[in-house]
């Protein structure tokens, strides 16, 4: 397993991100019941122009490197927001999540973040867990659509 960050510097990367990132919220998608969330919207343009940190985590076996998870991020003076988690569904349950979130909550911290922020569909629950055994605690609910709602979440550093 290596945890590194993603140069994206060329159209292959972009699209191994983006078959990572289809797959993954798709599957979002489903559990909140809502088709048209953004990430399922992104092609190599809007990659290429994100301002977002992405970081990967790679799992290694037999000499290949298979793109498991990512986390992006972006920050704002001390405040460092989640923008997205992705892990394949094929490698749900396997601590992905947990181990891209803990490694951007401590890299951030050393750098001087004061506070974490990441928002996830109401009705994603494993998400909504992940964060809660982070320490993040919900700070408001935002409707997106009918019957559709996203939840933000905060936490402090330390």
């Amino acid at each position: 397993m290596t945890i590194r960050k993603l140069p994206l510097e060329t159209n292959e990367e972009i699209l191994t991100l983006l078959t990572l990132q289809t797959a993954s919220y798709r599957v979002e998608a489903q559990l909140i019941g809502f088709e048209d969330i953004p990430p399922l919207k992104d092609g190599i343009a809007s990659i290429r122009s994100s301002t977002e940190t992405f970081i990967g985590y790679f799992l290694d076996d037999d000499g290949v490197s298979t793109l498991a998870g990512v986390i992006s991020y972006s920050c704002d003076g001390s405040v460092v927001t989640i923008c997205r988690m992705m892990v394949h569904p094929d490698y749900f349950r396997r601590g992905i999540a947990s181990s891209l979130l803990q490694f951007v909550l401590a890299e951030q911290e050393e750098r001087g973040a004061s506070r974490f922020v990441v928002s996830t569909g109401a009705a994603n629950y494993p998400a909504v867990e992940l964060y809660q055994s982070f320490g993040f605690a919900k700070r408001r609910t935002l409707t997106v659509g009918p019957g559709i709602t996203l939840t933000v979440f905060e936490r402090p550093a330390g």
